[in-house]
């Protein structure tokens, strides 16, 4: 089935570097489509929305299981959610938050209140207790749209601000009693009654491109998640970008199988299927088993990814219809070049758009050419906001000129990537939108970089580029750690050691040791079902793809990934807990040099190699 598409990617796959005219050319039709939408427009969601129900009435927009839902099918049973949510008093300008699983059901939630001028917050639905507690006072909702799938995560949270649940049946996950009791359960019928014509436009006049639409937490492994402003415009305009970019078609398939809650799925997917015209494949929660059947069953043309999901899939049993599917594009970040190139060689050269960027940044890199790898390319840099500054991982800082001001880094260097911050009330690009919170936004801000009064947002990622102006990503800033005086990517080494045998996900990370500078690397290992953790191998495979340095000093063989719910591995409460065996049951190794092995871990194999017990003190 991808037969052709094979043949001309795979040639891209191995050819020498595009033109750079060529890509610019390409870049520069993005830039186009995404100044579409200006700023001070009188344009909206909804408007989008409506003017698609209208001109695509029978086209099918949302596929669930066995259910479809025509975009007149949807604008109208949004009217309906508007109609209700405006006889409870939410207004223009008010927030709800929305509480719900990936079902038809969001959909009808979230445009119907973005019909009232509403800014929604979608919450993560796997968090309870203080993170839930602090995303509704963060966002100063009015009122929650609770899917009955979530009222447990309400019961759970104590010190809850004092906000309304308005109840949304789940008919795969009904609740019990005591949980229905802690929401209104009359907004439903209330829903259900309302009328299927379109609210007044009026009930959102004056209301421009520029105003906040979705309240977006960003999915963070430290701390607890910030609430990003992202507008109207934005969101209309990645859709703009993407279609372009996709060549996307209204004969298009989209699969949504990432939370809603999430930017990448509640903006990309959604606002390109939107524009084009497309249908969306909605799945509740990301299956491994079931992704190749919702393809082929399904027709689906264009996914996206993000983190692990592309390995989870690359682990599965080889099957002779790998290659028989419709899949011909993919959009996302996290791809490692190794997957990336098993994935082509296996699945065949499905079109991979690999990014950089982040649901709050002003820019953002992307990869048109099919360079494995790489999350994108600037050929000039004239034509960007994007930029490349020097920073010092051992002090955390940026190095400044004999004037004080930053230094552009060349081509092999590692920095960070920042954006300039465009301030120009006709200009949607480049403008960094910030956070609910002021000091969040201020925090991301660098001032003064190039020349006083400059302002640009600071990524925290690290980035390096070559000769070519094709960009990877290194790590984050606070991941990337020092050892023996060299400086140690964790992405770099999980990079390398990840087609070990039988490994299911590895998580690198630097723990502290006392006595000595920098931080020791150690490694979370878990292994799939059936497979052992063979210390003697993965001695072998790391004296065979790392120097000495970047090899992780200790390994704990893990039960379970710790994930966040978007495939992101935490770090945090593993490197708290460091090598100290008394935190954790997992098997734990130490790397032992003199036999070529990783031993397992005790007093004595830790003494043979000079380090001292987690958390000792060193006098």
């Amino acid at each position: 089935m991808n037969d052709r598409i094979d043949a001309q990617t795979m040639a891209a796959l191995d050819a020498a570097p595009v033109p750079r005219e060529v890509t610019q050319a390409r870049l520069d039709r993005r830039a186009a489509a995404s100044a579409l939408v200006k700023p001070r427009d009188l344009y909206t969601i909804a408007d989008r929305l409506e003017q698609q129900a209208q001109r695509l009435a029978t086209q099918t927009m949302l596929i669930y299981g066995g259910e479809r839902y025509s975009y007149a099918e949807v604008d109208a049973r949004a009217n309906q959610v508007a109609h209700a949510a405006l006889a409870r008093g939410l207004k223009a300008g008010d927030v709800c938050a929305l509480a719900m699983e990936n079902r038809p059901e969001f959909f009808f939630a979230w445009f119907g209140l973005v019909k009232l001028g509403v800014v929604v917050a979608p919450l993560n639905t796997h968090v309870s207790g203080k993170p839930l507690a602090h995303a509704l006072e963060s966002t100063g909702a009015r009122a929650v749209l609770a899917g009955e799938e979530c009222l447990a995560n309400f019961a759970a949270t104590e010190g809850l601000p004092n906000v309304p649940l308005w109840l949304v049946p789940d008919t795969e996950k009904p609740a019990a009693a005591e949980l229905r009791a802690l929401a209104d359960e009359g907004f439903a019928a209330e829903v259900a009654s309302a009328s299927r014509q379109a609210p007044p436009r009026s009930l959102r006049e004056g209301i421009t491109a520029e105003t906040p639409s979705l309240l977006i937490f960003t999915s963070g492994t430290t701390g607890l998640p910030k609430a990003a402003r992202y507008s109207h415009m934005r969101w209309m305009s990645s859709g703009d970008v993407m279609v372009e970019t996709l060549e996307a078609t209204p004969d298009d398939v989209f699969y949504c199988c990432l939370p809603l809650y999430h930017g990448a799925a509640a903006t990309s997917v959604t606002s390109t299927a939107l524009k084009a015209g497309a249908a969306i494949v909605l799945r509740r929660r990301f299956s491994v088993r079931e992704f190749w059947n919702d393809v082929r069953n399904n027709g689906i043309t264009i996914c996206q990814y993000i983190g692990e999901i592309c390995r989870y899939l690359l682990n599965l049993p080889e099957d002779q219809r790998d290659r028989e599917h419709s899949l011909r594009a993919m959009l996302g970040a996290g791809l490692s070049p190794e997957s990336w190139q098993r994935w082509v060689e296996r699945f065949g050269a499905v079109q991979i758009f690999e990014g950089w960027g982040s649901t709050e940044a002003n820019t953002n890199l992307i990869n048109l050419d099919n360079r494995i790898g790489s999350c994108g390319r600037v050929p000039y840099w004239e034509k960007t906001n994007f930029r490349l500054v020097r920073f010092d991982v051992e002090s955390e800082s940026h190095p400044r000129d004999a004037n004080g001001f930053y230094l552009l880094c060349q081509p092999g260097e590692v920095g960070e990537a920042i954006g300039y911050i465009v301030d120009h009330p006709d200009i949607g690009g480049g403008r960094f939108e910030g956070y609910t919170s002021a000091e969040a936004t201020e925090k991301k801000i660098l001032r003064d970089v190039f020349q006083k009064g400059d302002a640009y947002w600071s990524s925290g990622d690290l980035l390096r580029y070559d000769e070519d102006g094709y960009f990877y990503f290194v790590d984050r800033i606070g991941d990337t750690f020092r050892w023996k005086s060299e400086n140690v990517s964790t992405l770099e080494v999980a990079d390398a050691l990840a087609d070990y045998p039988g490994l299911e996900l590895i998580n690198i990370y630097g723990v502290q040791v006392p006595g000595q500078e920098g931080r020791a690397g150690m490694a979370a290992v878990l292994m799939q079902d059936g497979q052992q953790f063979d210390a003697d191998s993965f001695y072998a495979l790391t004296e065979q793809r790392l120097p000495r340095y970047a090899a992780p000093v200790f390994v704990r063989v893990s039960p379970a990934a710790d994930l966040t719910s978007t495939f992101k591995l935490r770090k945090v409460d593993l490197q708290r807990q460091g090598y100290d065996p008394t935190a954790f049951d997992d098997p734990l190794y130490v790397r032992d040099d003199a036999s070529g092995t990783y031993r397992p871990y005790s007093a004595e194999a830790l003494a043979s190699i000079g380090l001292a017990p987690f958390g000792a003190s060193h006098g």
